[in-house]
């Protein structure tokens, strides 16, 4: 296969059966090269065509709490008191720097999803 830009579906499908047919390839051999630029291409275009969308900042605290068996009591440290957190994951209430920089150190939610403007009309979970 020529190495070349991958432009559409069929230049993808191509791209992927070749990084298929060199996964195993040696590292710092021209098959493992050619893997290397391969997948870099491929990630590229699905970078731009296949990309996925952030989610909601309160959803994604939401879908933290509940992934790692936390409860809501668990968020008052990073966000504040009981009725504060209510507040916040009932979107009454947006989430301020402070809160977003705790909820980033602490627990790794990333700061990109939690900076993100939401919906602070819509209903809570």
């Amino acid at each position: 296969m020529e190495i070349k830009p991958i432009k559409n579906e069929v230049d993808y499908e191509a791209a992927l059966q070749e990084i298929e047919r060199l996964f195993n390839a040696v590292p710092d051999t021209p098959e493992g090269d050619k893997l290397e630029v391969l997948t870099t291409l491929v990630e590229a275009y699905e970078d731009k065509h296949y990309s996925i969308p952030m989610p909601d900042p309160i959803d994604a605290i939401l879908y933290h709490v509940e992934s790692r068996g936390l409860s809501r009591r668990d968020l008052e440290p990073y966000i504040g008191s009981r009725a504060r957190v209510s507040e916040v994951l009932n979107r009454k209430r947006p989430l301020t720097m402070e809160m977003i920089r705790n909820l980033h150190r602490e627990l790794g939610i990333p700061a990109e999803i939690l900076i993100q403007p939401y919906d602070m009309f819509r209903n809570a979970a």
